[in-house]
């Protein structure tokens, strides 16, 4: 198992922008497949960003040209960089991993390691 922490959520105003990091330990980050997840008040988990162990990435059509996902094996870590960020945005971001799965390899039921969660809120 990989055990995940989130750092660096925020307040922030309409059009800023954020940076999130995970921090990863236990197993081999390189082998894993790592996405981050949002939930906001009232609204079921869903999937925002995934990169996969050879560096693809994945993206929700909400945040697509707007979040950036990347990772940094030597330093066990994968970030999201949010940016023109909206109201709509605000939620608490999960970071997650996984060993692999079916496709699509992003799905919520691939990822068996998850984060506390770190909260991100976009004011007007």
């Amino acid at each position: 198992q990989v055990q995940l922490v989130e750092s660096g959520g925020g307040l922030v105003q309409t059009g800023g922008s954020l940076r999130l990091s995970c921090a990863a330990s236990g197993r081999s980050f390189s082998d894993y497949n790592m996405g981050w997840f949002r939930q906001a008040p009232g609204k079921e988990r869903e999937f925002v960003a995934a990169i996969g162990w050879r560096g693809s990435t994945v993206y929700a059509d909400s945040v697509k040209g707007r979040f950036t996902i990347s990772r940094d094996n030597a330093k066990r870590t994968v970030y999201l960089e949010l940016n023109s960020l909206k109201p709509e945005d605000t939620a608490v971001y999960y970071c997650a991993a996984s060993g692999g799965g079916p496709e699509p390899w992003y799905r919520a039921a691939s990822f068996g390691s998850w984060g506390p969660g770190a909260q991100v809120t976009v004011s007007s």
